[in-house]
Protein backbone atom coordinates (compact mmCIF):
# COMPACT_ATOMS: atom_id res chain seq x y z
CA UNK A 1 0.00 0.00 0.00
CA UNK A 2 3.14 2.33 0.39
CA UNK A 3 5.28 1.63 -3.13
CA UNK A 4 4.97 4.49 -5.17
CA UNK A 5 2.91 3.16 -7.82
CA UNK A 6 3.30 6.84 -10.42
CA UNK A 7 5.31 9.55 -10.31
CA UNK A 8 5.05 13.21 -12.10
CA UNK A 9 7.89 14.54 -13.08
CA UNK A 10 8.56 17.91 -15.02
CA UNK A 11 10.12 18.02 -18.49
CA UNK A 12 13.36 19.72 -17.01
CA UNK A 13 14.32 17.19 -14.49
CA UNK A 14 13.33 14.60 -16.67
CA UNK A 15 15.67 15.81 -19.36
CA UNK A 16 18.40 17.19 -17.72
CA UNK A 17 19.65 13.46 -16.69
CA UNK A 18 17.10 12.20 -14.24
CA UNK A 19 15.27 9.49 -16.66
CA UNK A 20 18.89 8.15 -17.23
CA UNK A 21 19.60 7.60 -13.49
CA UNK A 22 16.42 6.45 -12.73
CA UNK A 23 16.12 3.05 -15.26
CA UNK A 24 20.09 2.54 -14.69
CA UNK A 25 19.14 2.52 -11.09
CA UNK A 26 16.11 0.26 -11.33
CA UNK A 27 17.83 -1.85 -13.85
CA UNK A 28 20.49 -2.39 -10.99
CA UNK A 29 17.87 -4.17 -8.65
CA UNK A 30 18.76 -6.97 -7.25
CA UNK A 31 16.11 -10.11 -7.21
CA UNK A 32 15.74 -13.49 -6.15
CA UNK A 33 15.17 -15.39 -2.75
CA UNK A 34 14.56 -13.25 -0.43
CA UNK A 35 16.82 -15.47 2.43
CA UNK A 36 19.91 -14.45 0.37
CA UNK A 37 19.73 -10.52 2.07
CA UNK A 38 21.72 -9.73 -1.40
CA UNK A 39 18.37 -9.44 -3.15
CA UNK A 40 16.65 -6.07 -2.86
CA UNK A 41 13.75 -7.86 -3.50
CA UNK A 42 11.88 -10.91 -4.01
CA UNK A 43 8.53 -12.62 -6.07
CA UNK A 44 4.96 -11.22 -5.95
CA UNK A 45 2.91 -12.77 -3.53
CA UNK A 46 1.01 -15.54 -5.50
CA UNK A 47 -0.20 -16.27 -9.51
CA UNK A 48 -2.76 -14.02 -9.28
CA UNK A 49 -0.50 -11.01 -8.38
CA UNK A 50 1.70 -12.25 -10.60
CA UNK A 51 -0.60 -12.85 -13.26
CA UNK A 52 -2.40 -8.96 -13.65
CA UNK A 53 1.23 -7.61 -13.20
CA UNK A 54 2.51 -9.57 -15.97
CA UNK A 55 -0.92 -8.57 -17.86
CA UNK A 56 0.02 -4.92 -17.25
CA UNK A 57 3.53 -5.60 -19.03
CA UNK A 58 2.41 -7.18 -21.95
CA UNK A 59 -0.71 -4.43 -22.01
CA UNK A 60 2.49 -1.68 -22.02
CA UNK A 61 4.01 -3.07 -24.57
CA UNK A 62 0.95 -2.88 -27.01
CA UNK A 63 -0.41 0.33 -26.14
CA UNK A 64 1.12 2.87 -28.29
CA UNK A 65 3.11 5.91 -26.59
CA UNK A 66 3.99 3.85 -23.45
CA UNK A 67 7.86 3.57 -23.53
CA UNK A 68 9.53 0.74 -21.32
CA UNK A 69 12.16 2.60 -19.43
CA UNK A 70 13.80 -0.23 -17.35
CA UNK A 71 12.65 -3.78 -16.78
CA UNK A 72 9.30 -5.45 -18.10
CA UNK A 73 9.56 -8.78 -17.91
CA UNK A 74 8.46 -11.48 -15.92
CA UNK A 75 9.37 -15.01 -15.07
CA UNK A 76 7.35 -17.72 -12.95
CA UNK A 77 9.31 -20.80 -13.68
CA UNK A 78 10.35 -20.85 -9.95
CA UNK A 79 8.23 -18.24 -8.03
CA UNK A 80 6.44 -14.96 -9.00
CA UNK A 81 9.19 -13.05 -10.19
CA UNK A 82 8.03 -9.45 -12.16
CA UNK A 83 10.98 -7.25 -12.90
CA UNK A 84 10.88 -3.35 -11.07
CA UNK A 85 9.73 -1.70 -14.15
CA UNK A 86 9.27 2.09 -15.23
CA UNK A 87 7.29 2.96 -17.46
CA UNK A 88 6.64 6.44 -19.48
CA UNK A 89 3.09 7.46 -20.61
CA UNK A 90 2.10 10.82 -22.36
CA UNK A 91 -1.74 10.64 -21.51
CA UNK A 92 -2.24 10.88 -17.36
CA UNK A 93 -5.64 9.41 -17.73
CA UNK A 94 -4.07 6.00 -19.34
CA UNK A 95 -4.84 3.04 -17.19
CA UNK A 96 -1.11 2.69 -15.69
CA UNK A 97 -2.10 5.87 -13.77
CA UNK A 98 -5.48 4.91 -12.07
CA UNK A 99 -4.63 1.29 -11.65
CA UNK A 100 -3.19 -0.26 -8.70
CA UNK A 101 -0.69 -3.18 -9.49
CA UNK A 102 0.47 -4.02 -5.87
CA UNK A 103 3.78 -4.95 -7.58
CA UNK A 104 6.59 -3.28 -8.79
CA UNK A 105 5.58 -0.74 -11.87
CA UNK A 106 6.24 2.36 -12.04
CA UNK A 107 4.55 4.72 -14.28
CA UNK A 108 5.81 8.06 -15.10
CA UNK A 109 3.92 10.98 -16.61
CA UNK A 110 6.57 13.87 -18.24
CA UNK A 111 4.48 17.54 -17.95
CA UNK A 112 6.04 20.45 -19.28
CA UNK A 113 7.04 22.79 -16.43
CA UNK A 114 4.71 25.24 -16.38
CA UNK A 115 1.91 23.10 -16.43
CA UNK A 116 2.63 21.92 -12.53
CA UNK A 117 -1.05 23.26 -10.84
CA UNK A 118 -3.11 21.61 -13.57
CA UNK A 119 -0.99 18.19 -13.12
CA UNK A 120 -1.68 18.35 -9.39
CA UNK A 121 -5.49 18.66 -10.13
CA UNK A 122 -5.15 15.94 -12.47
CA UNK A 123 -3.61 13.19 -10.06
CA UNK A 124 -5.89 14.35 -7.07
CA UNK A 125 -8.13 12.42 -8.65
CA UNK A 126 -6.62 10.00 -11.24
CA UNK A 127 -7.31 6.62 -8.94
CA UNK A 128 -9.68 5.34 -6.69
CA UNK A 129 -7.60 4.42 -3.87
CA UNK A 130 -5.85 7.54 -1.74
CA UNK A 131 -3.07 5.12 -0.03
CA UNK A 132 0.35 6.88 -0.41
CA UNK A 133 1.82 9.99 -1.74
CA UNK A 134 5.10 12.12 -1.79
CA UNK A 135 5.84 15.56 -3.00
CA UNK A 136 9.39 16.51 -3.64
CA UNK A 137 10.54 19.99 -4.01
CA UNK A 138 12.54 23.15 -2.94
CA UNK A 139 9.95 25.71 -2.93
CA UNK A 140 7.84 26.16 0.13
CA UNK A 141 4.91 27.94 -1.93
CA UNK A 142 4.86 24.55 -3.87
CA UNK A 143 4.81 22.45 -1.43
CA UNK A 144 2.32 24.08 0.78
CA UNK A 145 0.46 24.53 -2.23
CA UNK A 146 0.47 20.07 -3.22
CA UNK A 147 -0.27 19.52 0.22
CA UNK A 148 -3.54 21.31 -0.26
CA UNK A 149 -4.81 20.32 -3.70
CA UNK A 150 -3.49 16.48 -2.34
CA UNK A 151 -4.96 16.28 1.03
CA UNK A 152 -7.52 13.72 0.24
CA UNK A 153 -5.56 11.66 -2.07
CA UNK A 154 -3.06 9.87 0.21
CA UNK A 155 -3.70 7.90 3.60
CA UNK A 156 -0.04 8.56 4.29
CA UNK A 157 1.66 11.59 2.99
CA UNK A 158 5.27 12.51 2.79
CA UNK A 159 6.96 16.27 1.92
CA UNK A 160 10.54 15.23 0.81
CA UNK A 161 10.52 11.51 1.68
CA UNK A 162 10.59 8.41 0.45
CA UNK A 163 6.81 7.37 -0.23
CA UNK A 164 7.52 3.88 0.65
CA UNK A 165 8.15 1.90 3.66
CA UNK A 166 4.80 2.89 5.79
CA UNK A 167 4.72 0.49 8.68
CA UNK A 168 0.93 -1.00 8.20
CA UNK A 169 -0.77 -1.43 10.97
CA UNK A 170 1.49 1.06 13.13
CA UNK A 171 0.64 4.44 11.16
CA UNK A 172 -2.51 5.98 10.60
CA UNK A 173 -4.06 4.62 6.79
CA UNK A 174 -6.99 5.68 4.89
CA UNK A 175 -6.71 4.28 1.93
CA UNK A 176 -10.69 4.43 0.37
CA UNK A 177 -11.14 8.21 0.11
Amino acid sequence: CSAASRAYVPRSIWEGGFREELAAEVDGLSMGDVSDLSNFMGAVIDARAFAKNKAALERARNTPGVDILAGGTCDDSVGYFVRPTVLSCPDPADEVFRTEYFGPILAVHVYEDGEWEQMLAQMESAAPYALTGAVIARDRAAIAYAAEVLRFAAGNFYVNDKPTGAVVGQQPFGGGR
